[in-house]
């Protein structure tokens, strides 16, 4: 079960990773596998890195907060998923420019802010370090292979599924909180 929640987790989270790329694919001029396999490594390592910071960071706050961690780590998660899913009906659209590593960085760090409040709600709802270690692993594997997805994939997908795509995100969030609030699995 633990495999389970920690790649569907892990699906939820990269689905802007996966969004963006996809649409961003069509301002790269020439799109070879090393060029691909960096970005998608860049993506990897910050989304997963995030993930881990934020359960550290939360960790040290735990004590104090324990008596409300439930309620925090599904505020988190609310915000996060919530975000996506009004996105969604406003019509935004995440798209940035993947040439160059500045730019990469920037587009990597912009779609893993939400790992890591879910790091810092995964802390205050009491998951082990071996938890988030399996989460974190299966992180960075779906974000890896979300980002190769969208980057081949090209604006075609991007721009028919996208935004679908970040509204599942976040729906699976929001049930992720609920579920950290009431203990239901």
């Amino acid at each position: 079960m633990e495999i389970i929640f920690a790649f569907v987790l892990s699906l939820s989270l990269c689905m802007d990773c996966f969004a963006v790329c996809a649409c961003s694919s069509v301002t790269i001029r020439t799109m070879r596998w090393p060029q691909v396999m960096w970005i998608a490594l860049v993506f990897a390592v910050v989304q997963a890195g995030l993930l881990a910071v934020g359960w550290a960071f939360g960790d040290l706050f735990v004590g104090y907060l324990s008596s409300i961690s439930r309620i925090i780590g599904f505020l988190l998660l609310a915000y996060v998923g919530g975000s996506m899913v009004v996105g969604y009906f406003r019509g935004e659209s995440e798209t940035c420019d993947l040439n160059g590593l500045r730019n990469v960085i920037i587009g990597a760090v912009a779609t893993s802010i939400d790992a890591f409040s879910v790091g810092i709600s995964l802390s205050m709802s009491g998951e082990s370090a071996h938890t988030v270690a399996v989460d974190t692993a299966a992180l960075f594997i779906c974000t890896f292979a979300s980002v190769v997805a969208g980057m081949f994939s090209g604006s075609h997908i991007g721009s028919r599924f996208g935004r679908t795509a970040t509204l599942a995100g976040g729906i699976v969030l929001l049930l992720i909180g609920i579920n950290v609030l009431f203990d239901i699995i």
